[in-house]
């Protein structure tokens, strides 16, 4: 079955449902928004997903993806920065803009943080070459504006981002039941039931399981 059918049912003939039978083709773009709403990436699939779905081919697909900087091919961080760089903003110091920020980042163009939080791109026209340098940040829930910037607030800006991860993963981990048994990645494991001794956890794979019919006390081998 077609993936994106599967996953999007409504969305897809929603979109389908503005375009005639016979210029269907002309949803490539509102589909391919949608299949990189969840990764912020079209994968392979999905390009063949599309192309069943207009009956085209997934090479007709892939090009929209190439020629269009708001596809992406390939995974990027969460968010993507992109830094116009035409000629009248670069007259403003875009391209300055761009380096420092590359420096301070760690990165170079087209390349993620190594927290896979940041892709800095640089890309032409975004219309506000008069409140240069300035740029627009891509995530899946769309696009926000940030002019006359300077690389202090940019970077403000990042780790604003890194505070909010950082705040999501450790209400993550308070949502997680108190019960819940532990393993520790490369420590052999044993679980106990009983007069009973049986290997449940593989802990290589981060992987417990628990019978529901048993109360089950997991120990590290050594511990107390």
């Amino acid at each position: 079955m077609n993936s994106l059918i599967e996953k999007y049912p409504q969305d897809v003939q929603k979109i389908l449902g503005k375009y005639p039978a016979d210029q269907k083709r002309a949803a490539v773009m509102p589909l391919l928004y949608l299949a990189q709403r969840e990764l912020g990436y079209v994968t392979r699939q999905a390009l063949v997903d599309i192309a069943s779905l207009l009956e085209i081919s997934s090479t007709e697909v892939a090009s929209i993806v190439g020629f269009y900087t708001l596809y992406h091919g390939e995974a990027g961080g969460k968010y993507r920065i992109q830094v116009c760089n035409d000629l009248p903003c670069a007259l403003r110091g875009a391209d300055d803009f761009l380096q420092k920020l590359c420096e301070n980042l760690g990165i170079r163009v087209g390349e993620t943080t190594a927290d896979g939080l940041v892709t800095l791109e640089a890309v032409t026209c975004l219309a506000g070459c008069d409140r240069a340098p300035m740029f627009q940040v891509q995530t899946g829930d769309g696009l926000t504006y940030h002019e006359n910037q300077t690389v202090e607030s940019t970077l403000a800006l990042v780790e604003q981002w890194k505070s909010e991860a950082e705040a999501a993963r450790a209400a993550a981990l308070a949502a997680e039941p108190a019960d819940a048994p532990e393993t520790l990645a490369g420590d052999m494991l044993t679980v106990e039931a009983g007069e009973q001794e049986e290997v449940l956890v593989t802990a290589e794979q981060g992987i417990t399981r628990q019978p529901a019919d048993k109360r089950i006390h997991i120990q590290e081998l050594g511990g107390q």
